[in-house]
């Protein structure tokens, strides 16, 4: 073998397409552009939402709603998960740390306990939010609650 007979493998390279080079070149003329329109000329580019003149998809659909930049959006946990989830996991303590570690919940998420079902276990909870059902019945069980900020 010799470094002057070394070839790329067949379909590797292709031939290098010179646009504006004359008739010679295969593509001269308007150099593949088509004919006329502003896509043909110098200087164009093509917008992400360009539809060629058609009414684009975000101006023909309904504006619907809005996003609530004040909402607090919450994982959660109904009594009824509790007891099931403190045996699989053995947490001693409710917690956004003992959830966090378990990969029950994001680092960053906030937990609310809900009052579907009921808890057996006596359990200390410290939780973002509690609604009033579930702190009645945490609380008959013999159990704590700390609300975190």
């Amino acid at each position: 073998m010799k470094l002057h007979l070394i070839k790329p493998a067949k379909g590797a390279t292709h031939k290098q397409k010179r646009l504006g080079r004359g008739e010679a070149s295969g593509k001269g003329g308007t150099s593949t552009k088509g004919n006329k329109g502003h896509q043909s000329r110098s200087g164009f580019k093509n917008r992400i939402a360009h539809e060629g003149g058609q009414m684009p998809i975000q101006r023909r659909l309904p504006k619907r709603g809005f996003k609530n930049i004040n909402r607090v959006e919450y994982k959660i946990f109904n009594l009824g998960q509790i007891d099931h989830l403190t045996e699989k996991y053995s947490i001693k303590e409710f917690s956004v740390e003992n959830l966090y570690a378990s990969g029950l919940i994001n680092r960053t998420d906030r937990v609310k306990i809900l009052g579907n079902g009921e808890v057996k276990t006596k359990l200390i909870f410290r939780v973002n939010a509690v609604s009033d059902k579930a702190k009645a019945a945490i609380e008959e069980a013999g159990g704590t609650i700390e609300i975190l900020k």
